[in-house]
This record gives C-alpha cells, sequence and structure tokens, in this order.
C-alpha cells in the first residue's frame, strides 16, 4: 500500500507540476481550471457558452426573454441605434456623420425610411437583403429571422467602404407614426425588434425635431422596449437652428417634460442640442452652442470602441442575473405543480399569484427587485406553458454561474485594462468626425485663452492703456505693485478666490510675489477670459506671455558670442 500511495503521489505531482509549467509559458488571461483566453473577446465567448448557455437552455430562456447569442454577437463592431418620427432627421444625421451618400437612403419631409438599415463598412458598396443577411454567420443579425418575412422585407444591410464604419456600425430605423393603424400595417411587433436591437447595440440615439416634440403613442412603446438600457440612451433635439434662443429655452423645458413621463429614471437624460446636416444655419446666435453640443456628441460617439469590450462585459452580466431569476421562477412553479389532478386551476392560481411569488423569491434568494422581469409581461407568456414539464432547480448550473460572476468576471476586467494599455482601440475618424478639431475652425480657436494665437501683436495691448490707468492708482513702488494693492483690485471681479489664485500663479510670471504693469495687465486679461465663460489653462501659453518677460533667443546667442 505504501509503496502504490509513493508511486501514485509521484505521478499525479509531476503531471500537475509540468500542467502548471505551461500554463506559465502561455499569454492571456486564465482562471484555476486553466482555462486560456487570448482575448476578452473570446473570453466572454467561452464564459457565455460553458456557464450560461447551459442554464438558459435548462429553463427556456430564450423562449422567454432573449435569443442565444452567437460569436458575431461578441465579435461585432460597436453599433448606434437611431430612433425617431419620422422627419426628425434620422438618415440625413447618418449622410452627416459619414458624409456621403449610402446606398437604400431615401430623405425626404415624408416619411421615407419604411424599414430597418444596417449601415456597415464593406469592400464593394452595395446592399444586402433581410433574408440573405440573417443567414450570414458573420453579421450579428442571425437571430432576427424570428421575426418573420414581414420584417426580413423590410430589413436591408447597407454596405460601403466608408472610414466611419471602420470603426462603428449604425441602424436606422423606420420614421414612428402616431395612431393604431399604422402600428397593425407593420406586420410585425415592432417593439420587439427594438428590444431585441437595444440588448446589442453601444448607443441608443432617440431624435427630436424642434418642431415635433409630442410622443406618440408607437414612439413611447419603443422608449419603453429600452427598459434595461438607459445607460445607452442619448437624446439629440435637431433642427436647433430653426427656432431662436427663446423659443428654444421653451423647447428644450417642453422635451425634458415629455421625456420625464416616458423615460421613469431618477438620472436627467443627457440631451445634445444642433442642427446635425451641412446646410447654412437659419440662426446664427446659437452658433458656439450647437459646435459645443456636436463636439460633446463626437466625443460620446467616439469613445465607443474603447468602452465596446467593458459594455459586452456589462450586458453578460445582465443577462446571467436575469437567466438566475429565470430559473428560479420557472423551478417554483415547477415545485408547486400537483403530480396527477387540478393542473390546470392550480396554473391558473401561480399566474394570478405571480406578484406574490416574486416576493416570496426575492427574500428567499436575496435578489434584488429591479432584476425580476416585467411581471404582466410573464404572466401572458406563462399562459402558453404546461408547468409540469418545467424543470425543477438544479443546483449546480446556478453555483456554475455565481462562480462565473465572483471569479471569472474579475479576470476579464484586468484584461480589459491590460488590452487597452498594449493597444488601445483606434478611435472613430473619417466623415464628420475628421478635422473637426485642427485649423482655425476648430472648436474654440481663436476664442478665450487661445485668441491672439496667430496674431503678431500681444494681445493684451490693445487693452494695456485701460489697465495701466488702473495699475497707477495702485501706488506701485518701483515699477510693481504688492499683492496686497493687486488683491483689492483683482476682489472687484467677484471671482472666487481659488479662481483668482490660479490667475495670479499665470500672471506673475518671475514669481517674485509682485506685478509690474504687463503682468498686472495679464491679470487683467485672464479675470476677462473667466468671466466670459472661457476656462483657464494650467500653464500660460507663448503668446500671452508678456513681451518684457519672453527669452530672446538672438539677444541670449549674441551675449555668449560676446562672453567668448
Amino acid at each position: 500500500r505504501m509503496l502504490a500511495f509513493a508511486t501514485y503521489h509521484y505521478t499525479s505531482t509531476n503531471i500537475s507540476g509540468s500542467m502548471f509549467s505551461w500554463v506559465k509559458q502561455e499569454q492571456g488571461g486564465s482562471n484555476k481550471e486553466g482555462e486560456m483566453y487570448q482575448t476578452v473577446t473570446e473570453g466572454l465567448q467561452t464564459l457565455y457558452t460553458k456557464k450560461l448557455l447551459p442554464l438558459e437552455e435548462t429553463y427556456l430562456f430564450h423562449d422567454f426573454h432573449s435569443p442565444a447569442l452567437e460569436p458575431a454577437d461578441f465579435q461585432s463592431k460597436p453599433m448606434v441605434l437611431l430612433v425617431g418620427q419620422y422627419s426628425t432627421g434620422k438618415t440625413t444625421f447618418i449622410r452627416y456623420l459619414l458624409e456621403q451618400d449610402f446606398p437604400g437612403m431615401r430623405i425626404g419631409p415624408e416619411p421615407t425610411t419604411d424599414g430597418f438599415i444596417a449601415v456597415m463598412h464593406g469592400e464593394n458598396e452595395g446592399v444586402v437583403p433581410g433574408n440573405a443577411l440573417v443567414v450570414d454567420p458573420k453579421k450579428p443579425f442571425r437571430k432576427l429571422n424570428a421575426f418573420g418575412n414581414s420584417f426580413l422585407n423590410r430589413f436591408i444591410c447597407s454596405q460601403m467602404p466608408n472610414q466611419v464604419l471602420q470603426s462603428i456600425s449604425i441602424i436606422d430605423t423606420p420614421g414612428i407614426l402616431s395612431g393604431e393603424k399604422q402600428r397593425i400595417s407593420r406586420g410585425y411587433d415592432f417593439a420587439e425588434v427594438l428590444r431585441w436591437f437595444g440588448e446589442r447595440v453601444d448607443r441608443i440615439i432617440l431624435l427630436f425635431d424642434a418642431h415635433k416634440l409630442d410622443i406618440s403613442d408607437e414612439f413611447s412603446e419603443a422608449i419603453k422596449a429600452f427598459k434595461g438600457q438607459d445607460d445607452k440612451i442619448r437624446v439629440v433635439l435637431n433642427k436647433a437652428d430653426q427656432v431662436d434662443t427663446q423659443q428654444l429655452m421653451r423647447v428644450y423645458g417642453a422635451l425634458m417634460w415629455s421625456l420625464g413621463k416616458v423615460i421613469n429614471t431618477p438620472e436627467v437624460v443627457r440631451v445634445y442640442l444642433g442642427s446635425f446636416w451641412a446646410k447654412p444655419l437659419q440662426n446664427t446666435e446659437n452658433r458656439r452652442l450647437f459646435e459645443a453640443e456636436s463636439q460633446d456628441l463626437f466625443r460620446d460617439i467616439q469613445s465607443l470602441p474603447r468602452n465596446a469590450a467593458l459594455r459586452k462585459l456589462n450586458d453578460l452580466i445582465k443577462r446571467a442575473r436575469l437567466a438566475k431569476v429565470h430559473a428560479y421562477i420557472i423551478s417554483y412553479l415547477k415545485k408547486e405543480m400537483p403530480s396527477l389532478f387540478g393542473r390546470e386551476k392550480k396554473k391558473d392560481e401561480l399566474i394570478q399569484r405571480l406578484p406574490e411569488i416574486y416576493t416570496i423569491l426575492q427574500r428567499e434568494h436575496h435578489i434584488s427587485p429591479g432584476d425580476f422581469p416585467n411581471v404582466t409581461k410573464m404572466q401572458d407568456m406563462l399562459q402558453h406553458y404546461d408547468f409540469s414539464k418545467f424543470p425543477s432547480l438544479k443546483v449546480k448550473l446556478i453555483e456554475k454561474v455565481d462562480k462565473m460572476l465572483a471569479s471569472k468576471i474579475a479576470v476579464l476586467m484586468a484584461m480589459i485594462r491590460e488590452e487597452e494599455a498594449k493597444q488601445p482601440p483606434a478611435m472613430v475618424s473619417g466623415g464628420a468626425f475628421e478635422g473637426s478639431q485642427d485649423g482655425p475652425f476648430g472648436q474654440g480657436y481663436g476664442e478665450g485663452i487661445s485668441a491672439g494665437a496667430d496674431a503678431e501683436d500681444w494681445i493684451v495691448s490693445r487693452d494695456k492703456h485701460r489697465y495701466d490707468e488702473i495699475f497707477y492708482t495702485l501706488m506701485p513702488i518701483n515699477g510693481k505693485i504688492t499683492g496686497v494693492n493687486a488683491k483689492k483690485e483683482m476682489m472687484n471681479s467677484r471671482l472666487p478666490n481659488t479662481v483668482l489664485g490660479k490667475i495670479w500663479k499665470l500672471a506673475d510670471c518671475d514669481q517674485d510675489g509682485m506685478l509690474d504693469d504687463e503682468e498686472f495687465a495679464l491679470a487683467q486679461h485672464l479675470i476677462k477670459i473667466k468671466l466670459e465663460g472661457y476656462e483657464l489653462p494650467t500653464e500660460l501659453p507663448n503668446h500671452l506671455v508678456p513681451p518684457s518677460h519672453r527669452k530672446n533667443p538672438t539677444a541670449d546667442a549674441l551675449y555668449n558670442h560676446v562672453e567668448d
């Protein structure tokens, strides 16, 4: 026995030692089971297939909530979904971003886009119809075949070689109308299609027109379909140049009031104002505001590739939590069913008691109320199932998912940071994103702190005669005023001490605790910039340095030559 034990111990030690030496040689993330992930995408796909998918298949999760995820769902580029009523400028918005027409594009004041268009990158320009699209394993649309021919006949993929589309894909949707007739005539469940897209896209943009703020019944349903995806929603108030400043304030207030009735979240949704097309502005008084808002929106869209892996990880965690709750509901219904008689009566009773069952499961398994699916929708779907055929609770499947959430997700989080450190994802470029910051038409160019950057004279000298009058009333000694005297004058601006302290630090170029006439003029100029609403720099730009404090390279060279 002792000899057998020694032999077994020696063999197992050698095997485990060689295994761990091999693991150390590999690159990528790993876990205690020896599973190797070369990339975050591969890790997400492996965790879903091995840990979460078995739980979903066992408890019919795909029938109740969402179809199974496929490799293309993990590997696809970030997607932006545009939703809005007709003639709010959705298609024009895409045209504005791409700066070129795309196949299948139609623009007009009437409802022109009558279906869904996925605008994606492709080497050859063309259109792929919906039925062909849902059988392509490389595209993340295969599960849309569940919505039938009525939908697929109105779904196309518009492919074209465009630099913007190398980083993101854009989904254009039909213009939303009001009234029951339009909803019925679609022939497919519009809200369910939007819910499907909402779960898979990275950004949902709701477009409104400054003259069309009403939220119709179908639009309200569409927004409610995005419940649980609130972090992805952004709002664009388009055609804002068609109203003046006073009207724009009222329009913005009315829009926020309308949204507050539909999007029931304590956080205020982010709204971008602007005119997103390449035509002249009708009202130019808010030009600066529109430029700042468009740049904010561009930055938000440009960040999508960088946050794509994190978004997929977040969606997988949300899906896992819902799958766990669904398993508890299904197994509880199975447990409560009688073995032989009175099944139908008991089924009706359980469906009526579903809100109460939610409360019981919430207490028993310590689940947050927000993790439970919509009770009314769940009651409607349960009518079509035989509860006695539901599976009972399989603890091992739940434990696998718990273990994935507790430890495996942390490994992928660390890998996301490593991947970004090694090779940060390329930001969206090309189209409207190209060159928007460079040249004289970039945001803030020639304004605020950058004013006078390309002028030959010192910009402060234009108002220096006014600043000098104040300077000489502050009793300068040897051409300089003390900090105490300067403080009294600077405090008249009513700026906070923290801001004035920063201005003093920037203006006191020689750091002697006093200001000469040029330094005082510079301080007054910086105060003026701040009072006009611009930000101050951390370091003084070269063009604002007073002439007497600038280094003269020619003079320095001459001085050094004489010394030699």
